[in-house]
């Protein structure tokens, strides 16, 4: 993937534009989901992120999916905007180039990302001999440096319990603690260069995978749940606990979720489905109180009945039709290839897409930030081929020559140029 590849074969964070995070430099080693989602989320606000891996990649080079050309589609999507640098890290010299990347000067440089083990060079006590004021934040899997994932984590952190029905975990394919971690990292990052720029220190941070899967159970009330009331939230399928929602099947086999938070969206269910004297009907009976949550939520057996009875005689497009614009709180069911599809949320109509072509694997959607500022053109960046930037980054941020460059090729501490 890096053979061969000239500087300018791609746009990245160099050419992407000037957003809210630009001058500031991050340099980033890492590998799979949070840490280098944490990198991209700046890379896409401006800030020139560099990626440092050894020569032929890191780990999740080569991560599934994949395109026809081999490509990693994973990689690719979590390295946009991003400029990348391959050096022999395992010879001195590779770390030595590292090291004087990570902490060049420059007001808003000397940042390191990273969730790989940082020891040796790459501790935070040897950088700080080069840079008193590195900010260096580290992911670790425990609060105690041990070894996790998202799956070691999720499977201990209830939610797997409380999904389906039944007693039998039930996993799922969104590694969302990493995805939480690593917009936790940006956080951390720009809070400790906020703090450099105020009193001039730097910092060592750190933040566990687990940590962050706990803070948020936390946040959400589970831990309480528990000490507080004695209970222990049980799997319930789809419906929405201590509110009204619930899943439903369309007269032509599609699936839509129809939910009641406020009672503004409640009302909304019974005028746009017409069934909201017979809503009333169910309170009276059940001796509830529709208006409450709480009172959907007892009710929700009888209220899923009419429902489901007028769900299955409309199409997915008939319902569409009912609630788009009646105030009800729904969405269809969809698959990948159905969001991308049927989704104009999941197109060049949304500001958020563009048509990204990018080299090694061909033109695709691709989402920049999330975030709109006014006046700020959100572009994505197409990630870097592995290896893309070594000769620039070297030459700009270190002064080497092309001479010491040639010779650091030869040695074998940058990687051979395809046809050398």
């Amino acid at each position: 993937m890096e053979a061969g590849v000239t500087e300018a074969a791609s746009p990245n964070a160099a050419t992407v534009g000037a957003g809210p995070l630009a001058g500031l430099r991050v340099v980033e080693v890492s590998a799979f989901v949070a840490a280098p989602l944490g990198g991209m989320t700046l890379a896409q606000l401006g800030a020139d992120v560099i990626r440092i891996d050894p020569i032929g990649g890191n780990i999740d080079i080569n991560r599934w999916p994949l395109a026809p050309s081999g490509d990693s589609l994973y990689w690719a999507g979590l390295n946009k905007a991003k400029k990348s640098v391959t050096l022999a890290l395992d010879s001195k010299e590779g770390q030595e180039i590292a090291q004087s990347l990570i902490c060049a000067d420059g007001d808003a440089a000397g940042i390191l990302l990273t969730n790989l083990p940082a020891k040796g060079w790459m501790s935070y006590e040897a950088l700080q001999v080069r840079r008193p004021d590195l900010i260096m934040l580290r992911l670790t899997g425990n609060y105690d440096g041990s070894s996790a994932v998202d799956y070691t984590i999720n499977c201990a952190g209830g939610f797997p319990m409380a999904t389906g029905r039944g007693n039998e975990p039930v996993n799922h394919v969104l590694p969302a603690w990493d995805v939480a971690a690593g917009l936790y990292i940006a956080v951390g990052l720009l809070a400790a260069e906020r703090r450099r720029r105020q009193t001039g220190a730097g910092q060592e941070i750190s933040i566990a995978l687990s940590d962050v899967m706990l803070a948020t159970i936390s946040a959400l009330g589970y831990i309480a749940e528990v000490q507080i009331n004695g209970t222990v939230r049980p799997p319930m399928g789809n419906d929405l606990y201590g509110a009204y929602g619930r899943d439903f099947t369309t007269a032509d086999g599609r699936r839509v979720m129809i939910a009641a938070i406020s009672n503004r969206q409640w009302r909304a269910i019974g005028k746009a489905t017409g069934l909201a004297d017979r809503f009333a009907l169910i309170g009276e009976a059940m001796g509830v109180d529709l208006g409450d949550e709480s009172g959907r939520f007892e009710a929700r057996e009888a209220i899923s009945a009419l429902l489901a009875r007028w769900c299955g005689r409309q199409t997915l497009a008939e319902i569409a039709t009912a609630f788009d614009g009646a105030g009800v709180l729904w969405g269809p069911y969809q698959d990948f290839g159905q969001l991308v599809r049927e989704d104009p949320r999941c197109s060049t109509k949304n500001p958020l897409f563009r048509d990204l072509e990018q080299p090694g694997i061909g033109r695709h959607l691709a989402a920049a930030s999330p975030l709109t500022f006014a006046g700020m053109d959100r572009v994505p960046g197409a990630a870097p081929r592995l290896g893309q930037h070594t000769d620039s980054v070297l030459s700009d941020i270190l002064g080497k020559s092309a001479a010491e460059i040639r010779r650091l090729r030869g040695a074998g501490v940058l990687a051979a140029r395809e046809g050398e």
